[in-house]
């Protein structure tokens, strides 16, 4: 079986190789990309498992570049977590209206990072029925 790849869109190299180390010594591979732009073209051409993707970016914010990832069906699929430097309410809300799977705050335990895109791929992999379960014929009351 092929190694998960993550592609992580963050510009700062001091907060993206951390992650990209631990990702890579947890058997991930991945791809980095210093701002938006990139991050969309890499996403295109690489079509990575997963998207870390910092909500603040030089050239154009995550969140916009998330929903114009949500808008490609070629690459709509590939769920995205949200990291930010703030601790600003409602982040984590508007990550997921935007699509996101989850927000992540920095600074990010890389530990914690690998845990959390380990469990959203395994559910991605296996995602839980939403069908309702049958218990069964049911036998009449008396």
């Amino acid at each position: 079986m092929a190694k998960p790849t993550v592609l992580i869109v963050e510009d700062s190299p001091d907060i993206s190789q951390p992650i990209a180390d631990a990702l890579r010594f947890a058997d991930f591979n991945t791809l980095q990309a210093y701002n938006a732009v990139q991050g969309l073209q890499f996403a295109s051409e690489h079509r990575p498992d997963l998207i870390l993707m910092d909500i603040q970016l030089p050239d154009l914010d995550g969140l916009s570049a998330a929903s114009t990832l949500k808008s490609d069906p070629a690459v709509k699929h590939i769920p995205i977590v949200a990291m930010t430097a703030y601790d600003v309410a409602g982040d984590q809300a508007r990550a997921i209206s935007r699509h996101c799977v989850g927000h992540a705050q920095k600074p990010v335990r890389p530990r914690d990072l690998v845990t959390l895109i380990a469990a959203i791929l395994r559910l991605k992999a296996d995602p839980p029925s939403r069908a309702p379960q049958n218990p069964g014929p049911r036998t009449p009351r008396k």
